[in-house]
């Protein structure tokens, strides 16, 4: 392994669905860290990404363009030392009411585009050594309702990290976060669901140890801590992120 990629957390560093969000949150964030960040989404760059960005529009579900994402970052800014797989999707059915374009939609962003990224990094980081951040979710431990299709891909992307670190090791970390509640646009979604949703909202909160809901700048501190040398011998392994709710019992607050 030869270079100095690891150095610090001032990476050239692959951001998938970089737009908003979780994904946004941690593109500012490397950039703060010092790091060349390139980033990309399926739509035209938005308006406010800071000019030092470099923005691919690009569907990672797409092995060719996955591809073409980690080639122009390479001759943008030299060999990709960080990878965060934050690009996904949600659809929110059961099973028996899913289709085949959800199967479609939610596997193809969420199982493929992390596949994809992933393989298409992996020689590169193999010779320059490097570092993997897929975004799992609690959800791929524990299943929300009606979340089936999203539940089973965070679980895809749980598994394929623990076989990139224990295949690609000790070349490349691979991690992976589990956020819980994270105030997004998905997560005001899945409160939609409920027949009540502010009743749901309170409810949720209620159970959560750390008092509030997470925030994208919290996944984005872990992803930059994770990146550095100080997780140096952090490998193959589940950052949760969830304010104490998976840690708590599931009996109902004040119920007894």
């Amino acid at each position: 392994m030869r270079g100095s990629a690891l150095a610090g957390t001032g990476h050239t560093a692959v951001v998938t669905g970089g737009s908003r969000g979780i994904g946004r949150a941690v593109v500012d964030r490397l950039r703060a860290d010092g790091g060349r960040v390139v980033t990309c989404g399926r739509g035209a760059r938005p308006d406010d990404l800071p000019g030092d960005v470099l923005w691919v529009q690009a569907d990672v579900s797409d092995a060719d363009d996955a591809a073409r994402l980690l080639a122009e970052a390479d001759r943008a800014f030299g060999p990709v030392s960080l990878l965060v797989n934050n690009a996904g999707v949600q659809v929110e059915k059961t099973v028996a009411e899913s289709t085949d374009a959800d199967w479609g939609l939610v596997v193809g962003a969420n199982c493929r585009g992390t596949f994809h990224t992933c393989r298409a990094v992996l020689p590169v980081m193999t010779e320059h050594g490097g570092v993997i951040v897929n975004i799992g979710s609690i959800s791929g431990n524990v299943a929300d309702p009606s979340m089936a299709l999203y539940n089973a891909s965070k679980a895809f992307v749980h598994g394929l990290t623990r076989s990139i670190a224990v295949d690609h090791g000790p070349a490349v970390r691979c991690n992976a976060i589990q956020p819980g509640w994270i105030m997004t646009a998905m997560a005001e979604d899945a409160f939609a669901l409920a027949r009540d949703p502010e009743a749901a909202r309170r409810d949720a909160l209620a159970r959560h140890p750390a008092g509030r809901f997470g925030e994208p700048a919290d996944i984005a501190k872990a992803v930059s801590w994770l990146a550095s040398d100080e997780a140096r011998y952090v490998t193959g392994q589940f950052l949760t992120l969830d304010g104490g709710l998976t840690a708590a019992s599931p009996l109902a607050p004040g119920l007894f």
